[in-house]
């Protein structure tokens, strides 16, 4: 096993040190919330990342926010109804047989 044979002094130490350097990290914006945030990291301030929710409470939330049907509104009936009018087919044999029925009046007279 390798041993130094002597003690490195505080000058060759401070020399091999001095090409180690602290460098500003790279920060971003929160797609959600607007923060600034460190690139490739879950935002502190809402936990999203990449516009997702990563707790796994939230994302239950932002499913049943999606699933959540809207409220229908009940329909109120007006007071006075107008009678609908039945469809044509039903028309046309209510004028064929009112048609008949004068057709017989006047055979029989």
């Amino acid at each position: 096993m390798a041993v130094p044979k002597k003690r490195t002094g505080h000058s060759a130490q401070g020399k091999r040190r001095a090409n180690w350097k602290a460098t500003k990290p790279e920060t971003t914006v929160c797609s959600n919330c607007g923060q600034p945030v460190l690139a490739h990291t879950v935002c502190t301030a809402c936990g999203y990342y990449k516009g997702e929710p990563v707790r796994l409470k939230d994302k239950a939330e932002a499913v049943k926010e999606v699933k959540k049907p809207a409220k229908k509104a009940k329909k109120e009936a007006p007071a006075e109804e107008a009678p609908a009018e039945p469809p044509a087919d039903v028309q046309l044999l209510t004028e064929i047989r009112d048609l008949l029925k004068e057709k017989q009046q006047t055979q029989k007279e």
